[in-house]
């Protein structure tokens, strides 16, 4: 059964096509499917700019008997129920899927303009609805239950890699689906990064905001080296412990740190308090990171700030059923925060020998201002005994 949910997206995203002059759109991903349908099928959906979203359905064929399912062994089947001559511009998800299922796609409506759908699908899904909202809730919360056991999974001598895998099987334990999903062909991951001592200035190939050499099959986050005493460890571990995702960064410690490590690790705290109190609807997503940018100066840690060498040109993003969904908040972006929208913000510094440090949370955004999803604990705890 498709749930209401589901129509008040179908009717946000034909809002954008409309706007967009956009006559219909086919989705086939993973993701957008989830979207808009509420599960994972192999077929495709058509979504027309006014009326009723069809979805056509190859495997499983367990939905029932509903007026916009229909059932078909090979997508080229959508033209016995609609008529595709009538359309315009047709919109596919160029960003998302292979070249063959472009083609195959294309070959439907050969007649039609050619327009992205990845893009409007990527903005219908910045804002999201309150049942959206209600499972990252539901998701942070779960977030921060595991994070609250981390201290016990350590003990001396651990290293980096045995750590994660301990908070992973804390986390299978405790609901989490396994999956990270993210955007983006390139961008692959574990179930999220750890990082510790020296191996968080190594810089990773991937687009995320903290690095670590990894492995040669997943060159990111924890390598296999021991924690060292006076090491930082910065977890970063996903919040997908359902369909919708949460973000969160706790930094903790192996005996005690540098004053400055400390500092900077405040720094971060506090910037979290300044920029996000005055964070709300109408708020530009280039402000944000403009203004982050002149208090790292001020304070002096510009050298530190997310990363050594290669430094993330972002300090947040957007999340959803994705982990980097937009907006991003970054110096080049247009975005401005609407209600309803769910961001990362994540200041985070890299010292030599030590470490990185900070903190990344989840916020919505609300008619008043911003609500943080993961107020937990945030100060770096101490991990030895």
């Amino acid at each position: 059964m498709i749930h209401n949910d589901c129509f008040r997206r179908h009717e946000r995203l034909q809002g954008l096509m409309r706007a967009s002059g956009i006559d219909a759109m086919l989705v086939a991903s993973n993701v957008n499917l989830l979207y808009l349908f509420g599960q994972i099928y192999s077929g495709i959906a058509y979504i027309p700019a006014q009326g009723e979203v069809q979805f056509f359905v190859r495997r499983p064929q367990t939905y029932g008997a509903q007026p916009q399912i229909h059932y078909v062994r090979k997508i080229e089947q959508i033209a016995e129920h609609i008529d595709l001559s009538t359309i315009g511009t047709i919109a596919l998800e160029l960003d998302e899927l292979s070249y063959s299922e472009i083609e195959r796609q294309r070959k439907l409506l050969p007649h039609a303009k050619l327009a992205n759908a990845t893009q409007l699908l990527r903005t219908a899904r910045m804002v999201k609805t309150e049942e959206e909202i209600q499972q990252i809730r539901q998701t942070a919360e779960a977030h921060m239950q595991v994070y609250r056991q981390i201290p016990q999974l350590y003990h001396s001598g651990m290293t980096d890699v045995e750590l994660q895998i301990e908070i992973e099987r804390v986390m299978r334990l405790s609901g989490s689906v396994g999956i990270f999903r993210t955007f983006g062909s390139a961008m692959e991951i574990y179930m999220g990064s750890l990082i510790a001592g020296d191996n968080a200035a190594a810089p990773s190939p991937y687009d995320f905001a903290m690095g670590g050499a990894g492995s040669m099959a997943l060159p990111l986050g924890s390598s296999g080296v021991v924690i060292g005493d006076g090491s930082a460890v910065m977890v970063d571990m996903a919040g997908n412990y359902g369909v919708y995702m949460s973000d969160m960064t706790r930094t903790f410690s192996v005996g005690k740190l540098s004053e400055e490590a400390y500092r900077l690790h405040e720094l971060s705290r506090r910037l979290h308090g300044e920029i996000m109190q005055v964070a709300g609807p109408g708020t530009s997503c280039a402000d944000i990171y403009t203004r982050t940018l002149e208090l790292v100066e001020q304070e002096g840690a510009s050298g530190y700030f997310m990363g050594l060498e290669q430094k993330a040109q972002f300090v947040g993003h957007g999340l959803g059923l994705q982990i980097n969904e937009m907006p991003v908040l970054m110096g080049r972006s247009k975005d401005v925060l609407q209600t309803g929208m769910v961001i990362a913000y994540e200041p985070k510094f890299v010292l030599p020998h030590i470490g990185a440090v900070g903190i990344e949370n989840t916020y919505l955004v609300t008619e008043s201002g911003v609500e943080n999803l993961t107020p937990l604990e945030e100060a770096i705890i101490d991990l030895k005994p």
